[in-house]
């Protein structure tokens, strides 16, 4: 295991079309049969869903979920059957903390697909269409973005901080009208750009309470395992590595922001200087540069890109 490494694992938003089309060529057995484990589970063809998707169902949250899970850990498989170094740390973006989660044993990949497709089916019924928003904010102070949801909210509408990206990248979320009255607030006060995201549910807020008590059941019913490397906990900031608590840092996850920022701080300083993005796109990678230009992140979402990061690292040991 490379002390110095951490396996990251994109959330939604990363998810595209053909994401794993790369890997048709010499890795298609270890993919096809990581599709196959998750159509079993999940009672329809997440190989169509993926290449084709002919329904359109791909950027609606209970299919994207499962789907982004599943090319993760497709990709994860192909890098450990290459001789990929093991990571000591493992986290992930929002869905993709469960991602991680598969990654250090503590939780079977068949349970995850079938915990994050019921997530994301209790997420978009948590909040009815059209009442929550999620907005980026460019170019402000994360206290800055806090201090001006807080003044955009009133006792019925409210706005809040949702995901912490990096530095001058801060994600809100809320009711709609609150969202919008932010988003026109930060502007003002000097925002490089303001952009509504494609993503109705105001995920990582109070206004999931719903969908975090359903998942609260819903978890019960799983078997988490003490995790074989610590795993990072979105909503904490914090490496966890007992099944107790990673099980309660899932329900919070839901409701409190993603805290990302500090997560690959907190990774620095405990001796990550290498990361791998495991799985599709490159949001991540690019996210670390701006909090750490000390962390090198490779990335995998496609064969060669893969064969860069296993190089750079060396044949599965310290580099």
């Amino acid at each position: 295991m490379n002390s110095t490494l951490a396996f990251l694992f994109p959330g939604q938003g990363s998810q595209s079309k053909g994401m794993l089309d790369a890997y048709a060529g010499t890795h298609a057995a270890i993919v096809s049969a990581t599709l196959n484990e998750a159509s079993e589970v999940l009672g329809y063809d997440m190989a169509a869903l993926i290449r084709d998707d002919a329904d359109e169902k791909l950027n609606l949250t209970e299919y994207t979920q499962p789907a982004l899970l599943t090319a993760s850990v497709a990709i994860l498989r192909v890098w450990r059957a290459d001789g990929g170094a093991e990571a000591a740390q493992v986290a992930g973006h929002s869905l993709g903390e469960y991602s991680a989660l598969v990654a250090a044993a503590s939780l079977d990949f068949a349970d995850a697909v079938r915990l994050v497709a019921f997530r994301g089916q209790a997420m978009s019924e948590a909040v009815p269409a059209d009442v929550g928003l999620m907005a980026a904010i460019l170019g402000l102070d994360d206290a800055v973005v806090a201090d001006i949801c807080a003044q955009a909210s009133t006792d019925d509408e409210k706005a809040w901080a949702a995901n912490l990206n990096c530095p001058g990248q801060l994600v809100i979320a809320g009711h709609r009208p609150a969202v919008e009255r932010a988003m026109a607030a930060a502007a003002q006060a000097g925002a490089k750009r303001t952009m509504p995201l494609a993503v109705s549910a105001p995920s990582h807020t109070p206004l999931m309470r719903p969908a975090a008590e359903r998942m609260r059941e819903r978890l019960q019913q799983v078997t988490l395992r003490d995790p074989d490397r610590p795993v990072w906990s979105n909503a904490r900031a914090m490496p966890l590595d007992q099944a107790a608590e990673i099980r309660e840092a899932l329900i919070d996850q839901l409701v409190m922001p993603v805290r990302w920022t500090e997560t690959i701080q907190g990774m620095r300083g405990r001796g990550i200087v290498h990361g791998v993005e495991m799985g599709p796109g490159k949001v991540l990678a690019g996210l670390v540069r701006r909090i750490e230009r000390d962390i090198d992140v490779g990335t995998t979402a496609a064969p060669d890109q893969l064969a860069k990061s296993l190089a750079g690292l060396g044949e599965g040991g310290e580099q």
